[in-house]
């Protein structure tokens, strides 16, 4: 059932009662605005990609290594096309370290998983730093 806040609004609250008026009420972001988070998430997402392609063209040669180059060069403009989007409705001083922090964090899991990097204690230490650090962004915006 679809239900309208706009017309049906005054019937919920008598419907529910006044104690989950706080509930009803809308938070002020409209759907663009959590597109836009999303496709935050998934630009930084790219991010990561591209830097894992970088990490293999590295180790490949021949036809391989133009594949995983040419996968950087796409997933790269990606990257940048979703930032770009994102910013329409997410300030930049916001999104741009949300961007590069999940860039950041998905590379070192990449490096520690797949390429085998030493996991030691300081580099997860300031790798939850570094998590702590966009939430506290996101939660000050």
């Amino acid at each position: 059932m679809f239900v309208s806040l706009n017309r049906d609004l005054p019937y919920l609250y008598k419907v529910l009662g006044r104690r989950r008026r706080v509930l009803l009420q809308p938070s002020g972001r409209t759907l663009s605005q959590v597109m836009n988070w999303i496709v935050l998430v998934l630009a930084g997402l790219c991010e990561c990609g591209f830097a894992f392609c970088l990490g293999k063209a590295n180790i490949a040669t021949g036809g391989r290594q133009v594949l995983w180059y040419a996968v950087f060069v796409i997933l790269y403009a990606l990257s940048m096309v979703l930032l770009a989007k994102a910013v329409k409705t997410i300030p930049m001083g916001t999104a741009y370290p949300v961007w590069t922090g999940i860039g950041a964090v998905g590379t070192v899991l990449l490096g520690i998983l797949v390429f085998r990097e030493p996991a030691t204690f300081w580099r997860i230490f300031f790798t939850f730093t570094l998590i702590a650090s966009i939430i506290g962004l996101k939660v000050v915006q």
